[in-house]
């Protein structure tokens, strides 16, 4: 059983709801009440950690704003998992991101390319030995990914047949039950990954970059080029492209190769 047994107010209240939102069997005690036998797991504050040195559990050390952490951890310790954090990634546009501790999902998420970095790093901040797997689908958004992540162990996975077929209701859920999947699977370990954009990949860019204008005007190939390795996002590849530091060729839609008249 997990108990929750801490004098800090705000750390209570957090780790409370957290448990509660996922339906675990927990109670609470004061600081200095003596734990239940069934006692497994204590989540308490720093405050009052050195209280249960003597006592035969695992006791978590919460911080009041990380209490979905806590209650994460808490869950892992209490089913006897080890809680190895695995983070498995369905690259794209709006990756979807699937977090396990041992064999359960604790978390998932979809966001933007441009923010997944930070969802992973913040992920895996405080694990022990964690690993991300990412598909290796979506091959200019997977690159990036591999790219940026540092001081974690990346494997890149082969994503073959880990989209699942989606019944009634569950439109938007794809992406990151497919990142569940990749999770599950492992992969080659990467340090980096580098891939030359095809001429389709490249006009997808300029393409997205044309909707995003408001001038109706896309970025050129050396700008769509720095889009794809990483280097900028569209919307900074548009700005360049404003004030003029693309090498002032935009698309074949946008070239007048006709001889002066």
């Amino acid at each position: 059983m997990i108990v929750v047994a801490t004098s800090d107010f705000e750390l209570y209240h957090g780790v409370v709801n957290e448990l509660r939102d996922r339906g675990v069997t927990f109670t609470t005690i004061e600081v200095d009440e003596d734990l239940p036998d069934a006692t497994a797991v204590v989540v308490t504050g720093e405050d009052d950690a050195d209280v249960f040195d003597d006592e035969p559990v695992t006791t978590i050390v919460a911080e009041p704003d990380a209490p979905r952490r806590a209650a994460e951890q808490a869950l892992a310790a209490l089913r006897g998992e080890g809680g190895r954090t695995i983070v498995g990634v369905d690259p794209g546009r709006r990756p979807g991101i699937a977090v396990c501790a041992g064999e359960m999902v604790v978390a998932g998420f979809q966001v933007p390319i441009g923010d997944a970095i930070d969802v992973i790093q913040r992920e895996v901040a405080d694990a022990t030995d964690p690993v991300v797997r990412i598909g290796d689908g979506s091959r200019l958004e997977s690159a990036k990914l591999v790219n940026e992540l540092e001081d974690v162990r990346v494997e890149l996975v082969d994503e073959t047949g880990t989209t699942p077929y989606l019944g009634t209701g569950a439109r938007g859920m794809g992406d990151v039950l497919a990142a569940v999947n990749i999770a599950r699977l492992e992969g080659d370990v990467v340090e980096n990954r580098e891939i030359e954009p095809t001429a389709g990949e490249l006009q997808v860019i300029k393409d997205r970059s044309r909707e995003r204008s408001e001038t109706n005007r896309a970025i050129d190939e050396v700008l769509a080029r720095r889009v794809a390795a990483g280097e900028l996002t569209v919307e900074e590849a548009l700005a360049e492209h404003r004030n003029g530091s693309g090498d002032g060729v935009t698309d074949d839609a946008e070239r007048d190769d006709s001889p002066p008249s």
